[in-house]
């Protein structure tokens, strides 16, 4: 695939991409027609990944690391990286509150039922409030 299609599938941009490339952690070969850069599929596994770190907010220097040592075959990413078991916290939260989302715009999706009279979609106020618990408790269980 080519540098958009990759960016597209990996939900980056393209320049994100591009600087991925330039650094060497995604690794691309020239199609010899065009020049254009071509990706295996295997590389957006490699692209969440960094896009996934990124998220738990480890940084570029960190990420680099990670790869550096994954390439000399460092073991597992909890052995190139134990911060990780720190951050299951903030997994657990994000993935409480992108479940939240999830039922919500489902249930904004959904067509008025005819057999509910009055019914309202769910409104943004009932997202934020429920995104706002869903950060306590994760705030509340977070060790210390």
């Amino acid at each position: 695939m080519r540098v958009s299609e990759l960016a597209r599938a990996g939900g980056v941009t393209a320049e994100t991409v591009r600087y991925y490339t330039r650094e060497g952690w995604l690794p691309s070969r020239r199609d010899s027609h065009n020049g254009y850069q071509l990706y295996d599929d295997e590389v957006l596994g490699r692209l969440r990944l960094i896009d996934c770190l990124r998220c738990l907010g480890l940084s570029l220097k960190e990420i680099k690391r990670i790869l550096e040592r994954e390439e000399q075959g460092c073991g597992s990413l909890l052995d190139l990286d134990p911060r990780l078991v720190e951050k299951l916290p903030l997994l657990h939260s994000r993935i409480r509150e992108l479940q939240a989302l999830a039922s919500w715009v489902e249930q904004a999706g959904r067509p008025p039922s005819p057999h509910c009279y009055g019914a309202e979609a769910p409104c943004l106020k009932q997202l934020m409030a429920e995104l706002a618990r869903q950060h306590g408790r994760s705030i509340e269980h977070a060790p210390q």
